[in-house]
């Protein structure tokens, strides 16, 4: 059975607090614990709680709303397989980011991935980025916004897998330098040191793009 994603990416913005890219708070430990054992009820609930924050990182790591559909699916099979590892006393956003970036990357080395990448652009695909809404009803407030999200997106997918990874979990999922080493099997310093370089390639980026 397919993920059904939302109507729209959970799209997280840069300059909001880093807790918001998680999805606000965890579930209850009790909850968490029966996911350990895969009870049905308690998973069904882990993936209505989740769908949004996999869907919507993966949404910002593959720029395919399509792809990221896939992921999804394949994110929430991982879990199922992988449930007896998840720890109750944690919020498992730092987990699910891990499968989710991990899922992109297999994704990203596929063949699929790079025929899909020969033909497809952010700008073919405007419902990808472009339903964004301040919530002011303000059209030409929320153009410029879609605008200036099509723009950062198509940098990020610009940037090598390596950079991307970092600039996507701690800008727009929230997770700190530790939580991302943890998460791509690296040393805090390298976490921080890819962090750095791929602010400044997409400043680069951003800037040619901008003249």
């Amino acid at each position: 059975m397919r993920v059904t994603p939302p109507a729209s990416p959970n799209v997280i913005h840069p300059e909001r607090t880093a807790r918001s890219g998680r999805g606000g708070a965890p579930l209850p430990a009790g909850t968490l614990e029966r996911v350990r054992t895969r009870d049905p009820a308690a998973l069904a609930e882990f993936f209505d709680r989740y769908i949004g924050m996999v869907f919507g990182l993966a949404v910002r790591l593959t720029g395919d709303r399509t792809q990221a559909e896939d992921v999804a699916q394949e994110v929430f099979l991982k879990v199922h397989r992988a449930a007896h590892q998840l720890d109750p006393s944690r919020d498992p956003a730092a987990w699910l980011a891990a499968i989710t970036a991990n899922a992109c990357r297999d994704l990203w080395r596929s063949g699929a991935w790079r025929m899909a990448a020969r033909s497809r652009s952010v700008e073919e695909d405007p419902d990808a980025f472009g339903a964004l809404s301040t919530g002011i009803n303000d059209p030409e407030r929320d153009a410029l916004a879609a605008e200036r999200e099509r723009l950062v997106q198509d940098a990020l997918d610009r940037l090598p897998e390596v950079l991307r990874v970092p600039v996507v979990l701690h800008d727009y999922q929230g997770l700190n330098h530790q939580e991302i080493a943890d998460a791509l099997g690296i040393q805090h310093a390298a976490a921080r040191k890819r962090y750095s370089r791929a602010l400044e390639a997409l400043a680069g980026l951003l800037q040619e793009t901008l003249g």
